[in-house]
């Protein structure tokens, strides 16, 4: 995710960190090299320009030129314009005062309009509401079986009429279906087109003038670029939508759509698809993800990803093993490995730590299962005691794992460093804190 306008800002911001004072040939200098940077992304040209207008007047200013640490002031200069760019602050969904609240979702065919209904569907029933899942698209093939299989592995009602009905009927009889059966809120999957035609923008316009929805939201596909951001201008001139969510962008390197559609079409992002499960679907924050973008991480979603999967109970057992210096045995480390996995892929959480977005760090999600398969290839008395894997039990386990022997003894190496290191920070509270403030300070005030 925005891999190449991470590297090209990194070094910009490079050179600027190494002068001890800025002219106003370095501030051009730098503007051409994030006007670049953002064309390169595929940003709408006249965003692009208005972005590095404003940049220029703010960094020019009195607080830039005379700061101890000008190219700090310059990147927190470009940080601000970026969350402005995308939005300010998260934009919420409305819910409807009276009755259930409907979502209806348009977009062209092939954007992630049914995967975004099932993804929101998920995520409304983690808040303990009861969603339907509306199929209205009547056109394209298989798109109500789509919906249907969504909403059976979600075990969430799936309202159909077939292909005959009109989807305008369809969305009628669905809400009074809702209103009975006290179903809220009510997510409607409309029909698409490889283009925009007449037929569609009638269909959609009589679609909300009937059932008058709480939000009617135009579905993206990042990875379409620029295009993505013209459909949506030419959507919100037509049907006046309350928002975007953006699919597919944890395969786009570029990020223009996400950097130019608020701007383009004056409607916030409300969500971006970041995964093709059902729950890698996000509340869009503008700050964090400027905060992405220059490569500082994310912070506040790496640890609401943690709080969602994390065991409590099963995390004070751990810390309670760590305080009394007992160590961790092998279960408790194939207990971590899973709750990182559940947390989504390893290669977007390393992304949200700050220093590490955009350094071109790969994680092998291989290994992860390769030590999976070797821990659970083991009696649970070695999984309880390791030190009694003496070889020919790791031949044994290599042989059970489908790896080699050379394998589990990477995996145990590594596991032993891990039982150190936790040792080393509870020798005693005092050198373990100082320790930890040491080795991460960003995480104290002072």
């Amino acid at each position: 995710m925005f891999e190449s306008l991470t590297s090209r800002l990194q070094n910009t911001f490079k050179k600027l960190r190494g002068k001890g004072k800025l002219s106003e040939s370095d501030i051009d200098e730098a503007l051409r090299d994030v006007r670049l940077a953002l064309l390169e992304a595929d940003v709408n040209y006249r965003v692009v320009k208005k972005f590095t207008d404003d940049l220029r007047i703010k960094a020019i200013g009195q607080e830039v030129m005379r700061s101890l640490t000008p190219g700090q002031q310059v990147i927190k200069i470009v940080n601000e314009e970026l969350i402005s760019l995308m939005g300010d602050q998260v934009s919420k969904l409305k819910t409807a005062p009276d009755g259930p609240t409907i979502l209806v979702l348009a977009g062209l065919q092939g954007s992630g309009k049914t995967t975004a209904a099932g993804k929101l569907a998920r995520r409304f029933l983690n808040e303990g509401k009861n969603p339907l899942l509306v199929a209205a698209d009547i056109y394209r093939p298989a798109a109500i079986t789509q919906l249907e299989v969504l909403g059976k592995s979600l075990n969430v009602p799936v309202f159909s009429m077939g292909t005959e009905v009109p989807p305008v009927q369809i969305c009628e009889n669905a809400v009074d279906h809702a209103v009975k059966h006290g179903n809220d809120p009510v997510i409607i999957d409309t029909s698409g087109r490889l283009q925009i035609d007449q037929k569609l923008m009638d269909e959609l316009k009589e679609i909300k003038s009937k059932i008058k929805p709480t939000e009617f939201l135009f579905v993206a596909d990042s990875a379409m670029g620029q295009e993505a951001v013209n459909v949506a201008k030419e959507f919100n001139d037509v049907l006046n939508v309350d928002g975007v969510i953006l699919t597919k962008l944890d395969g786009d390197a570029r990020g223009g759509a996400a950097l130019s559609i608020k701007a383009v079409t004056g409607k916030p992002i409300k969500f971006v698809g970041v995964g093709e499960k059902l729950d890698a679907l996000e509340e869009f924050h503008p700050d964090r993800m400027a905060s992405r973008i220059l490569g500082m991480g994310d912070v506040l979603s790496l640890i609401e990803k943690a709080e969602a999967v994390i065991d409590e109970e099963k995390a004070r057992e751990l810390e309670k093993k760590i305080i009394e210096r007992r160590g961790l045995n092998l279960d408790d480390f194939l207990e971590q490995l899973q709750q990182i996995k559940k947390m989504g892929s390893l290669d977007q959480l390393i992304d949200m730590i700050p220093g590490m977005s955009g350094a071109n760090f790969h994680v092998d999600e291989q290994q992860f299962k390769q030590a999976e398969a070797i821990i659970r290839s083991m009696t649970i008395q070695e999984r309880h005691n390791p030190r009694i894997l003496n070889g020919s039990r790791r031949m044994r386990i290599a042989k059970g794992s489908g790896t080699s022997v050379q394998d589990v003894n990477r995996l145990m190496n590594r596991f032993d460093q891990m039982n150190k290191l936790m040792k080393q920070f509870t020798e005693s509270s005092k050198k373990g804190k100082r320790r930890f403030r040491k080795n991460f300070p960003f995480m104290f005030d002072n």
